[in-house]
């Protein structure tokens, strides 16, 4: 009997650990298959932000090129200008932003630059040479940076962030991270791109040019604390099996 319980008592052990192995790591998000086929980096980097929906923009006008610093969107329905007035307008779902006189104008996609240009024209059919500046006050990217509980919302504030420069605001890749493993999701969640980006080696820096756009989740996959993860799924079953040995020493010894 003693030689059937140690049998079964080891039998019990592997079959804990191999049943532990499979999660180890229950923190790792956004896995992909072996065979999944990520989303092929552009051949043309992108330089500049581009415009995309629920974007915040900040607009203002003047008159003559800038030259008299009116700024025709801070009039108030007496025709005065309001001091310190600042009027941000929202990207539609659509792409389309509702301005004063012009209403809606389709300017998702475009860089800021583009945008601004777009809307001299536009607004010179009402006003003497106008000029237009713009800016975006709500850009943001989510970094999850290679560890957990370290995940960061940062705000873009430069229109041509890279995904370097993103991860330096955010503190650099932890001591978790996989340089070789960092993971770039973007555009609709549904059906987001998904690009694999290797920073272990120099050449990686090549592919970490990318311009960072709204709503980017920057994600290094984390290494598996295997020590820790280990003991914790471990746990709960040696406590089990070591009150399975206790009563069966003590209705042993007490036969």
């Amino acid at each position: 009997m003693k030689k059937s319980f140690k049998s079964s008592l080891k039998l019990l052990v592997v079959a804990v650990i191999l049943s532990s192995c499979h999660s180890i790591n229950p923190s790792v998000m956004f896995k992909t298959g072996k065979d999944f086929k990520y989303s092929e980096q552009p051949k043309e980097v992108l330089k500049e932000y581009k415009i995309a929906a629920n974007d915040l923009l900040e607009f203002k006008l003047y008159t003559n090129d800038g030259f008299k610093l009116i700024d025709i969107t801070s009039l108030n329905s007496e025709g005065r200008i309001s001091s310190g007035a600042v009027y941000s307008y929202k990207v539609e779902f659509d792409g389309t932003v509702k301005l004063p006189i012009v209403n809606r104008i389709k300017l998702e996609g475009m860089t800021i630059r583009e945008a601004e240009l777009l809307l001299e024209d536009t607004y010179s059919k009402e006003y003497i040479k106008p000029f237009v500046l713009l800016s975006i006050s709500n850009r943001r990217v989510i970094i999850f940076p290679g560890s957990g509980g370290s995940a960061k919302v940062i705000t873009l504030i430069n229109d041509n962030t890279t995904l370097i420069e993103a991860l330096a605001i955010a503190g650099g890749i932890t001591q978790r991270g996989k340089a070789q493993k960092v993971k770039l999701l973007r555009g609709n969640l549904k059906n987001p791109e998904v690009f694999l980006i290797d920073l272990s080696t120099i050449d990686g820096i090549k592919q970490a040019d990318l311009v960072m756009q709204a709503n980017d989740i920057i994600y290094v996959e984390p290494s598996a604390d295997i020590a820790t993860g280990l003991a914790n799924q471990v746990a709960p079953y040696i406590s089990l099996i070591t009150s399975v040995v206790f009563i069966y020493t003590y209705i042993t010894l007490f036969k």
